[in-house]
């Protein structure tokens, strides 16, 4: 989908030009002369002759990663997910009114969740492995952050899950600066994403990663699925100070924080949810597979694949197995309201677009007065 309204919101990234023309095959800038082609539910509204000193592995890599992501499908919201959903909503409080932004939307699920509660929900991705469900309900563009395809003050909110960590500093600094330069005055931005700051309560989670490491040993799962897709953080961010710091420097006041303690939620991803997929996930015979159904993955990742694609099945008909999910989702939500206070690696920050960044003391001042819930 491709609403009217997204383009009212654009502005030439290649020159920063407002002086548009949308004409059937997609949009030209009157200034620059670059097109910007209307692609089968997007927009190709990447910058042209401009070359970026990084790219993300989902950009390289996006051929070779498309089976391995199993992207078109979208589940409903649980698990994981589900509750940096829930938490996003409860701290970014979406409006009818609202024009929202996913900048770094990946396969755009959060938007796509989200799309009927504003007026007009936008994804950005240099990637365009987005779901189906987006492409029918999100207004969807092929966008390199540092350099957003969107005029000053646009947005009323902005959000970014399992971003930050992807990126070298000087990308995290582009990408703040332009989601506040998008945003109006006032306008507020939630990242969730995680540093390398250890938790105090680092010894229990650490209990279930030990359980879920022998059930590996014993060959009952593996997380190759997992290595592969973190396999590109950087975590530039690497402590709370860093967080705060690059937040200032793009005008981005911080006035509400919530940190992830996994105590619960390690279990579930370690343990309960990984010896779901591998009940799940059991390989058919090989005369039951179809040749065009035989994947080219690793064992470990083709079995988590087909574990998640039977349980969609199931959760489709919202029975017994989508209240089940719902009900450990809730525990896992449990993390934020018990132990939200205490900071840990993982993290969500609302932060609000000022006039000018807020000095080193005012930094300080709101560690010290900051609370979760």
């Amino acid at each position: 989908m491709i609403p009217y309204d997204l383009y009212r919101l654009l502005q030439c990234p290649t020159c920063h030009s407002c002086d548009l023309f949308v004409l059937d095959d997609g949009v030209h800038c009157a200034v620059c002369h670059s097109f910007y082609p209307r692609c089968e539910g997007y927009l190709d509204l990447m910058p042209r002759g401009i070359d970026f000193d990084y790219t993300s592995k989902y950009v390289s890599e996006e051929a070779d990663l498309a089976d391995e992501l199993d992207y078109r499908e979208l589940a409903p919201p649980l698990l994981a997910a589900g509750a940096r959903n829930r938490t996003l909503l409860r701290l970014l409080q979406l409006r009818p009114t609202d024009i929202v932004l996913d900048n770094g939307c990946g396969t755009a699920k959060f938007a796509a969740w989200n799309a009927d509660r504003v007026r007009l929900m936008v994804g950005s991705d240099p990637a365009t492995l987005f779901a189906d469900a987006a492409v029918a309900e999100v207004g969807l563009t092929k966008a390199d952050s540092r350099r957003l395809p969107f005029a000053d003050n646009s947005f009323d909110k902005s959000f970014s899950v399992d971003v930050l960590e992807h990126f070298p500093r000087n990308v995290i600094d582009d990408y703040l600066a332009e989601t506040a330069r998008v945003l109006k005055p006032g306008g507020r931005f939630l990242a969730f994403s995680n540093t390398s700051d250890p938790s105090s309560l680092q010894p229990i989670v650490n209990l279930s990663r030990r359980l879920g490491r022998l059930f590996v040993r014993l060959g009952v799962y593996d997380f190759q699925r997992e290595a592969r897709r973190k396999s590109d953080h950087i975590k530039a961010l690497s402590t709370w100070k860093d967080v705060l710091d690059a937040m200032y420097q793009a005008g981005l006041r911080p006035v509400r924080i919530v940190f992830w303690n996994s105590v619960f939620t390690s279990f579930v991803e370690h343990v309960l949810m990984k010896l779901g997929e591998a009940a799940f996930g059991r390989q058919k015979t090989l005369q039951q597979i179809p040749e065009a159904e035989m994947q080219t993955t690793a064992e470990g990742t083709d079995r988590e694949i087909r574990a998640r694609q039977r349980i969609r099945g199931r959760l489709e008909k919202r029975g017994s197995m989508y209240y089940a999910l719902f009900a450990v989702t809730l525990l896992m939500e449990l993390d934020l309201w018990l132990f939200g206070h205490m900071r840990s690696g993982s993290y969500f920050i609302v932060v609000e677009k000022v006039a000018d960044a807020a000095n080193a003391s005012d930094i300080e001042q709101f560690e010290k007065n900051s609370h979760s819930v």
